[in-house]
């Protein structure tokens, strides 16, 4: 099976007030910290979506090893940026990553790449949490997604098995504050 990381980093940060792709964060950028962790997975293909302050991050940020996918929608919320790069996605599976997200550990990727069901999704200490797998025959519904929160609305439709992949620790702090980039900053995982 062939696997795609999807980097989803098409925000335009409203709630935070700045591009958080942009966040110092370990003498880089945030998304630089994120595309490593993405490296490091040893996906087959890896795609980043930009939107929000695409320019910059194009200037910025490395992003050797990844295809660029532009999303104009970026605007209307992540479900857009996923139904954006489902055309351009060639593998079996898809793992979905959030570009302000760098705690994510590999080895809970390759456990998320072993489960069975169409979709699989980690169970941490405190909840369920990103990253997400799909498989290819749940593509034409992650075509149709729009809006916040779309890819959660999936999860929990029962339109496919789920299976939850046991990941240490808390869910890893995702940056959409000025509170959860100074948690990130002091190493809180949640």
């Amino acid at each position: 099976m062939t696997v795609c990381g999807l980097v989803l980093a098409a925000g335009g940060s409203l709630r935070l007030g700045e591009a958080k792709q942009l966040l110092a964060y370990r003498g880089r950028t945030l998304l630089d910290a994120t595309l490593d962790m993405a490296r490091a997975c040893a996906f087959d293909d890896k795609l980043v979506m930009l939107g929000g302050s695409a320019a910059e991050v194009r200037d910025r940020v490395d992003l050797s090893g990844f295809r660029i996918v532009d999303n104009p929608g970026f605007s209307t919320g992540c479900g857009s940026s996923v139904s954006a790069a489902i055309p351009h996605i060639r593998a079996d599976a898809v793992v979905l990553l959030l570009g302000d997200q760098p705690g994510i550990d590999p080895a809970d990727v390759r456990r998320l790449i072993e489960a069975p069901a169409p979709i699989a999704i980690c169970s941490y200490a405190d909840g369920l949490g990103h990253p997400f797998l799909f498989r290819r025959e749940t593509f034409t519904a992650l075509s149709a997604l729009h809006g916040d929160k779309a890819v959660w609305k999936l999860l929990h439709s029962g339109a496919f098995p789920v299976t939850e992949v046991p990941a240490a620790g808390p869910v890893p702090v995702d940056v959409d504050t000025r509170e959860d980039y100074e948690r990130l900053l002091a190493g809180e995982r949640r």
